[in-house]
């Protein structure tokens, strides 16, 4: 027999044993520690790791491609196209092949969730400014908990999966830019979803819903960003409905409750606003950042030190709001959207920096250390208390940090006590002052309060 039909033999011999004996071994084996773990989190977490999140890719996928609804939408797409039904099937199962989640709970609650804090914590000084929690904790263990938020930063993610990872596992819709290897596997490990912002045709449309339907139904816990993408300009954008219409719709179809919680959250600094800021500059609508930028970037400032960091990023702040209960609310998903981001509105947290820099271009000219800090108790007696923090309560210490995080980014210049703006960085005080300029309105001119009601 020639050597090269031996290594050849001995190579299929060796796959065989491999996908018969030694692969499905090794899978249970995972699988039981997998179980044990599972068991062993749910004991502690108030929303245990639902079963749907466990099952199988393999299995979710399958299950998804089948559902009815999309059947017919496979029908559907085939003779709109034009195609065999084969080729449209095999089109949806591509669709749920990019779109369902490989969870694991070893990823996010044993590596993703500490490295997410570990994040979130060695750039800011975290807060969650509600005193009262209570509501949220009573919301009943059944019910499907969506957490609705504005997006302010890429570090909503990570301090949301932190701060959420003592209750329960988060999933997400993580848009195109994650897909790519190496984040894109552990986005999946991690639960999370990927859906198309663009091209989006009417039968991926039906599988995406389908999906959102089926881990909704799931009591899948999750975490949606009505805006759809960073806010260039700070402000909140108006919601688009897409993900939330899915969650709606499922809940009207029957089955478990479904309970919002309004989150909303700002820095006193970002670590993309430069580019955010150039893109508003520019007047487009998107933005990109290269790859190699990014990870240079991110060496640069890891290489500050922790202490350093948190000097240079200072705090980000966390409020939640009344959770809503589908079941108790009357009206349609435009009017949930709305009332959402009026509540998230609200309760927009206030920090030094953002505060500082409403000052700054409220006054305009040079200002006194010691005026500002005056100007500063004031404008707090406008705000509400429950969204405002400083550091240790001290306006005089608060004052300090903004102005040197501003001074250290050139934005500010400081001379005998005095503050001046630098002008070429004014539109970097437009962009902290506009994430808290709408608190400063006059109360009638505040959006309807159709969350609170909803929720009452």
């Amino acid at each position: 027999m020639p050597l090269w039909a031996l290594v050849l033999l001995v190579g299929f011999a060796a796959v065989t044993f491999a996908s018969h004996f030694l692969f499905p071994s090794v899978r249970w084996f995972f699988r039981k520690r997998m179980e044990r773990l599972v068991a062993q989190l749910n004991t502690r977490l108030s929303r245990p790791i639902e079963p749907f999140k466990l099952a199988r890719r393999y299995d979710m996928i399958e299950r998804l491609i089948y559902d009815p609804e999309v059947s017919q939408a496979v029908s559907d797409y085939a003779k709109d196209q034009k195609i065999p039904e084969a080729v449209a099937f095999e089109k949806a199962r591509g669709y749920a092949r990019e779109i369902v989640p490989a969870f694991s709970a070893w990823t996010y609650f044993r590596f993703g969730s500490r490295i997410a804090e570990m994040l979130g914590r060695s750039f800011y000084r975290v807060r969650v400014l509600n005193k009262d929690l209570q509501k949220i904790e009573e919301i009943d263990k059944d019910a499907t908990v969506v957490l609705v938020s504005n997006h302010r930063s890429n570090m909503d993610y990570v301090l949301l999966t932190f701060l959420a990872s003592r209750n329960g596992a988060l999933s997400y819709a993580v848009g195109e830019w994650a897909r790519g290897w190496p984040l894109g596997p552990l986005v999946r490990a991690m639960g999370a979803y990927f859906i198309r912002r663009r091209d989006g045709n009417d039968l991926y449309r039906v599988v995406l819903a389908t999906f959102v339907r089926q881990a909704t139904q799931a009591g899948v816990s999750q975490a949606v960003f009505p805006e759809g993408r960073l806010s260039l300009d700070a402000k909140l954008a108006p919601p688009k409905l897409g993900i939330l219409k899915y969650i709606f719709d499922a809940h009207q179809e029957g089955g478990r409750e479904v309970v919002f919680v309004p989150v909303a959250m700002n820095y006193d600094r970002l670590l993309e606003d430069q580019v955010l800021i150039a893109a508003q500059t520019k007047g487009k609508g998107k933005f990109r950042v290269k790859l190699r930028r990014a990870l240079w970037g991110t060496l640069k400032i890891w290489w500050l030190g922790r202490q350093e960091r948190r000097r240079r990023y200072g705090s980000a702040a966390v409020r939640f709001g009344q959770p809503v209960a589908l079941s108790q609310f009357d009206g349609v998903v435009e009017d949930l959207a709305e009332g959402l981001m009026a509540q998230i509105s609200r309760d927009m947290p206030v920090l030094p920096v953002p505060l500082i820099a409403h000052l700054l271009l409220e006054d305009g000219g040079p200002v006194e250390m010691t005026a500002l800090e005056i100007r500063l108790e004031k404008a707090m007696k406008r705000l509400p208390e429950g969204n405002i923090y400083l550091p240790r309560r001290r306006t005089s210490l608060a004052v300090q940090q903004s102005i040197a995080l501003l001074e250290g980014r050139g934005v500010v210049s400081v001379e005998a006590e005095k503050v001046t703006i630098v002008e070429e960085k004014h539109d970097v005080l437009v962009f902290y002052a506009a994430s808290i300029a709408h608190l400063f309105r006059d109360r009638s001119e505040d959006p309807p309060d159709n969350a609170a009601t909803a929720g009452s």
